[in-house]
């Protein structure tokens, strides 16, 4: 009896099979996206511009359309129809970058992807709020961003070997990521019993502005946080072309994400469970500061172990700070509005990082990788400036 007491508790399984569904999603996305770069310069001949537009793009549109989503799920009191459409739809983008012949094809397949991703972004972490329970919200955001960023590793990984296996074939290999979208649609469909909602909470406009207030202050301030960490950092589509301009074989490309995702996932899940017992804010000024270092050494080498240093706390500044800015997320909005509160927040971080993968593109174009690696410090340098004070303001009117 006492062994079961002191027991620790476990997440439900519904935590871990939205997990496996990232994590199976990712390993299509990713087997597509660490070879799109490459795919773009050298087969269908884009500029870096092009390539920081495109991704910018791409990017935004995912996280501007879980506003839309977010705010439907609130209304309808339901979030799993909207994430079984979501995931759908981007199973259903795959074949699109196998039959590309231009760029602007390209734009429409990934604007077409992470439509998908935007439709089930908000709903599906509305969802883990939902069903994970209140004192371990950091560790189901991080589990779930640990597994889904094992599918990160695993789909550059098996990119790689398709690539050995059938001599660069790009189109080939990106048929190839259809079948573990088709996947994670069914885990999702199958696997995952979604609450029942609260009767009195249906069918209320979650952006009516009575609604609206009910947003705290604490939560606007989650968002404007979120919004400057996405403006410090551009693309990881740059890494990889970081690394193939210093010398590294196209097959091999696809290394890059594999290096700074392992990093990620192995650190993902540890830094949610810390994120319930530290001061976050704290973690995050972390984040930030591993953020610049990672910066500086990508800025000062494209080879050898400075470059792979630089992935590695890339990736580990993605695993302390993505997980915790989306508990916080989740503990400062009313559980009625979370897949609004999830929208707003992904509608400023989505324009943050069209700006800031544009300006990365332009920079590289015009000043070379460098100054754009060194601009990314900057930004981030002054956002940890930002964090200190905002923490310093917070002590002195406390």
């Amino acid at each position: 009896m006492a062994a079961t007491a002191s027991r620790p508790p476990r997440l439900p399984r519904a935590i871990w099979a939205l997990g496996i569904v990232s994590l199976l999603m990712d390993v299509s996305s990713e087997l597509i996206h660490s070879l799109l770069p490459v795919f773009m310069v050298t087969t269908l001949g884009s500029s870096m511009l092009v390539v920081g537009l495109v991704e910018g793009a791409a990017e935004a549109t995912a996280l501007i359309t879980k506003v839309f989503s977010g705010v439907l799920s609130d209304w309808l009191g339901r979030r799993k129809p909207l994430a079984v459409l979501g995931y759908g739809l981007g199973a259903a983008s795959k074949p699109l970058f196998a039959l590309a012949t231009t760029s602007g094809l390209v734009l429409g397949a990934r604007l077409a992807d992470r439509v998908g991703k935007g439709i089930r972004g908000a709903p599906r972490d509305a969802l883990v709020a939902d069903i994970a329970p209140p004192a371990m919200r950091g560790a189901a955001f991080g589990l779930r961003q640990a597994l889904d960023t094992v599918g990160a590793f695993l789909g550059p990984l098996l990119a790689i070997g398709l690539m050995l296996l059938w001599t660069n074939d790009f189109r080939a290999v990106f048929w190839v990521a259809v079948i573990p979208a088709v996947l994670s649609v069914a885990v999702l469909v199958f696997g995952v019993r979604e609450p029942e909602p609260q009767a009195t909470e249906r069918r209320s406009n979650p952006i009516s502005k009575a609604n609206l207030r009910r947003l705290p202050p604490a939560y606007w301030a989650v968002v404007a946080i979120g919004a400057v960490f996405t403006l410090a950092r551009c693309s990881e589509a740059f890494l990889v072309l970081r690394a193939q301009q210093g010398g590294l074989a196209i097959a091999w490309a696809p290394l890059v994400l594999i290096a700074m995702n392992v990093v990620y996932a192995a650190c993902a899940y540890p830094f949610g469970r810390l994120a319930d017992r530290v001061d976050r804010t704290r973690l995050l000024a972390g984040g930030l500061l591993v953020l610049v270092l990672a910066d500086l050494l990508l800025a000062a080498a494209d080879r050898g172990p400075l470059l792979w240093a630089g992935i590695t706390l890339w990736g580990l500044h993605m695993a302390m700070t993505q997980g915790l800015l989306s508990a916080m997320v989740a503990d400062s909005a009313p559980a009625a509005l979370r897949g609004t509160a999830f929208g707003m927040f992904n509608l400023a971080s989505g324009l943050a990082l069209l700006a800031a993968s544009a300006v990365a593109g332009w920079l590289w174009d015009a000043r070379g990788p460098a100054v754009t690696f060194l601009a990314s410090a900057v930004f981030s340098s002054l956002a940890l400036a930002g964090l200190v004070l905002r923490r310093q303001h917070a002590r002195a009117g406390a």
